[in-house]
Parts: C-alpha cells; structure tokens; sequence
C-alpha cells in the first residue's frame, strides 16, 4: 500500500525483494480519483515519489471515492476510510476521466485503475460495469488493474454477471490481475484478504484468460496468513486456473472465422464536457451517502437501506481494526471492551484527519464521558491520549509499560 511507505526509509522486505529483481507496485488507496474534487496535488506528488524511490514501472489505484463534502458542498469534509463506488453514470464518468487526466500529467509512470469492491448499488446507474471501464480505458488511455475477486463480490452482492463484465473490458489494456479470498455472511460477500480464494474467484480468472494472458496475477494475503504449504497450494491452484484458461482461448482461436474482425468496446466517440457543474451534483451526491454511511443522517431516497446498513457497519470495522494497529495501546488499555466502545464511539463520528487522529479523537471521546469506569484503565488512557496528542511522542515504550501493568496480558 503506497501509504504505508516512506520513500526515504523503504522497509528491509522490499529492499530485499528488488535485489531479488522482483517489481514492487505501489498500490494506493486514498486519491479518491472518483471523488467529485480534482485530485490532490500533495498525494499526487507523494505517490510519484514512492514511485521513483521503488523503480516501479506503474503505479495503480482505485475507481472510488473515499471522502466527499468540503468547498465543493459548502459542508463538513467527511472521510470514508476505504473505497466506495461511483455511480456508473455519464456525470461520474465524466469527473473520473478528468481526474485521471489530471493524475497522469503529475505521475512519472503509468497509471492502472482497480475495479473495486462494493457492498451496495447506486440508483439510476447507466453502465454497466464493463462499458464504464470500456470508456474509461478508450478516453483517457489509463491501464487497467482488474481484481477478479471484486467481480465475484459484485456478482454477489449486486448480481452483476461477471463473464457479461470480462467480455466488454478492452483486455489489451490490462496491466495485471488480483486474487483474493473472502467471505460470506448473511448473504453479502466481503472482500477479506485473510481467506482462501473460492473456487468462482478462480473460474473467473479462468475466463479471463482465454481471453487474454495476464501479464501477471497477483495474490492479495493482508493478513490471516497459512502455513506456507498451504500458501503453495493456493498458488498453484491460481496458475492451473490461468493455464486452462490459456488453453481454452488458443483453441478457440484455432477454430475462429479469420478476418470476421473484433466486437471491441472500442469506437464510442465521446467527447470530453465541461464538468465545472457536474462536480457540484456529484459532490452533494457522494456527500448525502457518505454522510448516512458514517455520521448517521438519512440514507438517500432510491438506495438500499440494508445494505447500506452493512456497508456502515462494515467502515466502522475497518475503522476499528485499523486505529487497533496504528494505537495498539488502546485496545490493551480498554480490553475486552475496546471494539464495542469504539464502534460506539464511531456511529455517528466520522474521521476528521486518517486514523492516527480518529485514535486521539476516540480516546478523547472516552476521557471526557469519564470512561473507562476502571480508575487505572482510565489513568493509563490519559497518559497514553497526553503522550499522543503533542507534535511527538513524549515516551517511549508506554505500550510495554502498560502490558507489564497488566501481568503481559494483551486482549
């Protein structure tokens, strides 16, 4: 993830991965380039760093929007903490090519884009999948990352067909492919990372490629991680998916009429508009959803109510799991109680500032209800929230302090 790397002290692991000759993408997650603001100059600039400081031949990132409101609304600047849909309409599709204009003028290298993930479905919508991609690859050039994994979470979560998507996509324009494994609950799909890829993630990646041949799979394991057995296994299970699916498309290229020519997506002629107004309707779109995902307003008339129920659950799990690692303190402080107070906490309290500040916020938010009822929780909740809250830590080793406090013991 391109956020997590400093350019000038890049971890020892991908060290050794580029001395072993081995491409190292940055992958980020916080442009937003389907957001309805112009990109930011700032994460712009740091993404190109990371891809000069790592050789990297592209860089990628998402089809999302991750925040909305500001300037553009005349409101509140609410964050997501993970990738949301565009709506797959002209207006969207329009503000995005813009964006990624505007992102491959500032970029060094090429630029991919990943279909994501999504949990719910806009009302309205005028493409589909495939065409919005189709388009978007025929107007701007960018490359596209394609997650055959998102597909299946689509297929499941919005009933979209995958083979109707994968048949319109412009393959030549695929930079490479993710895997990944997930989950299924009360009917939903969650795109995990920390699960075995099923078999319909693999028959989609089978039918990609008789199409095409990837010029590369990449498996996505964030955490959760087998035994390295197991691990092979998964990998090999991947390349016997590409090989048949290999083998598949050059026999029906063998049997196909010469010269009949390509249906390609190709051709669609649109123009580039103006979209100074566009960004302002998309803008006060994005917001009213993003507003009911994570401070508890109305959700907007035509979208669905429980599953934008899951998806507002389901941020403020992220959230939680992720102020966990970046505050590990807290959740040793809080115990047991900690996810419950937080998701609490995070109902109706969007992110101000990423997740080093939602851990401040969140441990202000109990000191001044007066929580944790434990005298010492709550003392060792204050040391930690003074320590944090200046320019830089005032101590060391507070964590270890604490666990020795506690006999070790870590919840």
């Amino acid at each position: 993830v391109a956020e997590n790397v400093c350019p000038g002290h890049l971890p020892h692991s991908l060290l050794r991965l580029r001395e072993r000759g081995v491409t190292v993408v940055p992958h980020g997650v916080s442009l937003g380039l389907g957001g309805a603001d112009r990109p930011d100059a700032g994460r712009l600039t740091a993404l190109a760093e990371r891809a000069e400081a790592l050789g990297s031949p592209l860089v990628t990132e998402h089809i999302a929007f991750v925040r909305a409101g500001g300037e553009l609304t005349a409101s509140p600047r609410l964050e997501a903490g993970h990738l949301l849909p565009v709506p797959r309409t002209r207006d969207a599709l329009d503000v995005l090519c813009e964006n990624v204009r505007i992102a491959q003028d500032a970029l060094p290298v090429p630029l991919a884009l990943e279909n994501i993930a999504a949990l719910f479905s806009w009302p309205g919508e005028e493409l589909t999948e495939g065409q919005f991609l189709s388009e978007l690859v025929e107007r701007t050039g960018v490359r596209l990352l394609i997650d055959v994994a998102n597909l299946h979470t689509n297929h499941v979560n919005r009933g979209e067909d995958p083979a109707e998507a994968l048949a319109a996509l412009p393959v030549e324009a695929i930079a490479y492919v993710h895997v990944a494994g997930g989950f299924e609950r009360d009917g939903v799909w969650h795109d995990s990372h920390a699960h075995p890829v099923p078999r319909p993630v693999l028959d989609i990646l089978t039918g990609l490629a008789t199409r095409v041949a990837p010029p590369g799979v990449l498996l996505e394991r964030d955490e959760n991680f087998p035994e390295p057995a197991e691990l092979v296994r998964e990998l090999a299970a991947i390349r016997e998916a590409v090989a048949i699916g290999r083998a598949r498309g050059r026999a029906a290229e063998r049997t196909a009429v010469r010269g009949a020519g390509g249906a390609g997506a190709g051709g669609v002629g649109v123009l580039a508009r103006p979209v100074a107004g566009v960004r302002e309707r998309l803008g006060v779109a994005q917001t009213a959803v993003l507003s009911a995902l994570v401070a508890g307003t109305p959700v907007p008339e035509g979208f669905d109510r429980v599953r934008m129920g899951v998806q507002a659950r389901a941020l403020a799990a992220k959230r939680a799991g992720v102020v966990a690692k970046v505050a590990p303190e807290l959740p040793v402080i809080l115990g047991a109680g900690y996810r419950e107070a937080f998701l609490e906490y995070a109902r109706r309290r969007p992110m101000r500032g990423g997740y080093r500040q939602d851990a401040l916020d969140f441990a202000g938010h109990l000191l001044k209800l007066g929580r944790p009822q434990d005298a010492r929780a709550r003392r060792d909740l204050r040391e930690w929230w003074l320590d944090r809250s200046g320019p830089a830590p005032r101590k060391r080793g507070l964590l270890g302090r604490v666990l020795r406090r506690r006999g070790g013991r870590s919840h």
